[in-house]
């Protein structure tokens, strides 16, 4: 049987850190733009440096930013009530409390920058000292356990380091189970003998109160990035664009040359015993200065645009040697580009900014295989929120609002459109359709929860201050309306 004491469950997950701590860290420079280098000669000198090192394009968080800036959760709708629950269990308003509270309507996009580039990134859900809150944490610094965890949202064990070793001081990690926190230290992520476990102290949920968010999980449990597919395709961008500049700088112009003439040579001069002075009224001779291995130095030649070259010479000839053409290495780069944005399903527009002359048609399906992958992550995120969401719950004392499963975030239409479309297209709704007014709010573009709620609270002010108008007309007679006559009786 495995041995799961915390003592255990700590080394395992530091040792899971120290495994990926060099891929993820792979990862972060090319988000961060430190590219591999491209290649050059081994005799490179500082001029080809420069050029590599200008070279460097960086794509990469284009990759993640164009998804995460469409990731954007504004609402939270709890499941109907259970069947003999009251139905203030499943108020939607401590649950919104909660996030407002740990202000992730900022934060909710460095957790969705994480987990697509790293391939996944957590949520810790704790006690704090105003309530519940929930914080994002790093991929670099939190492994968690799961029995299966291509199926498992539930972890079993959770690691977060909050202070690397440095020195002779020790790290400092959190780690969490089913239902007790531990503070762990430790020398190195490599020294699993120095790790030391205090006593667990209870965090107030029954399962692990830390929630993973993977950008794409196959069935072996491994998460996988944006980034780390792309890296050989940038690495071929930045080779491309550093053979472009150096064509650039060397080839590109045309090249000037003389035949049949000796440059001129750098000269120095020669004082009455035979040495070398700098003093012009000293000087009784000159001579060509040598180099190192006894050879005459040439001298550099300023020559440019408005200087003319003669020589008196007849023999000597000038000519030019033709500029190269860079024009294909532009047509390559364009190429990359275009493979990138097919397989990372980047509109090409978004990449080469070439929108002139397109139908509202193919705009469209330019977006189509982005909003697709947009769908895909709002479907994967969306699940790790709603389990947020009930740890939350769990927390506050809801056992009820814990125990709902049919709960959902609502994420915020980002597509671009008119109010006065979106007013035209809800009103066809409700009109054609016979769909509840109230139910289509959600569907107006830009509304919060905050605002919905608003709504909703003087919806209901402005029906009861209507019934008790209503009530109060019919109960009071008008003065227009005549009394009943009296009923004849005969005589």
């Amino acid at each position: 049987m495995a041995d799961t004491s915390p003592a255990s469950l700590a080394k395992e997950l530091l040792a899971i850190l120290d495994r990926d701590e060099g891929r993820l860290e792979r990862i972060d420079r090319f988000i961060q733009g430190k590219h591999d280098d491209p290649y050059m000669p081994p005799q490179a000198d500082d001029e080809y440096r420069l050029l590599a090192k200008r070279a460097v394009s960086n794509w990469t968080p284009l990759l993640i930013g164009t998804p995460a800036q469409a990731l954007y959760v504004d609402g939270f709708r709890p499941g109907g009530p259970s069947e003999g629950l009251p139905a203030e269990s499943s108020s939607k308003g401590d649950a919104w409390k909660h996030w407002q509270r740990s202000r992730m309507d900022a934060r909710q996009a460095a957790v969705y920058r994480g987990a697509l580039g790293f391939g996944h990134s957590f949520v810790l859900t704790e006690k704090g000292k105003k309530g519940t809150v929930s914080k994002g944490l790093s991929a670099k610094k939190t492994a968690a356990l799961y029995e299966d965890p291509a199926n498992d949202d539930d972890p079993y064990a959770a690691l977060t380091i909050t202070a690397k070793p440095k020195g002779d001081t020790l790290g400092k990690a959190r780690m969490f189970d089913a239902k007790y926190e531990y503070a762990v230290t430790y020398k190195s992520l490599a020294d699993l003998d120095s790790v030391r476990v205090s006593k667990g102290r209870l965090h107030g949920a029954s399962e692990c109160p830390v929630t993973r968010f993977a950008a794409q999980v196959d069935l072996e449990g491994r998460t996988i990035g944006v980034v780390e597919p792309m890296i050989p395709l940038q690495n071929r961008i930045n080779q491309t664009i550093f053979d472009l500049l150096v064509a650039q700088t060397y080839t590109s112009h045309e090249v000037r040359y003389a035949t049949g003439m000796a440059p001129p040579m750098q000269m120095e001069l020669i004082d009455e015993s035979g040495n070398v002075t700098t003093d012009p009224a000293l000087a009784v001779d000159s001579r060509p200065k040598l180099d190192g291995a006894g050879n005459p130095v040439p001298a550099q030649i300023n020559h440019n645009a408005r200087r003319f070259l003669f020589a008196e010479d007849p023999d000597v000839k000038f000519g030019s040697l033709p500029a190269g053409p860079i024009a294909p290495l532009i047509e390559s780069v364009d190429m990359s580009i275009r493979h990138w944005a097919a397989i990372s399903q980047t509109p090409p527009h978004h990449m080469l900014g070439q929108i002139a002359n397109l139908s509202a048609e193919a705009l469209l399906a330019a977006e189509t295989a982005l909003s697709r992958k947009i769908a895909e992550f709002q479907s994967l995120f969306g699940e790790s929120w709603e389990r947020v969401f009930r740890i939350a719950a769990e927390m506050d004392g809801n056992t009820e609002a814990y125990e709902d499963y049919s709960g959902e975030v609502q994420w915020r239409d980002m597509e671009s459109r008119s109010l006065a479309q979106a007013a035209d297209a809800l009103g066809k709704l409700a009109d054609q359709l016979g769909i509840p007014k109230r139910g289509l709010w959600k569907r107006v573009p830009g509304v919060t929860q905050t605002e919905y709620e608003d709504w909703e609270q003087m919806a209901e002010e402005d029906d009861s201050v209507g019934q008790l108008a209503s009530a109060l007309t019919r109960a009071t007679p008008s003065a227009q309306t005549p009394a009943p006559e009296a009923e004849l009786v005969a005589a």
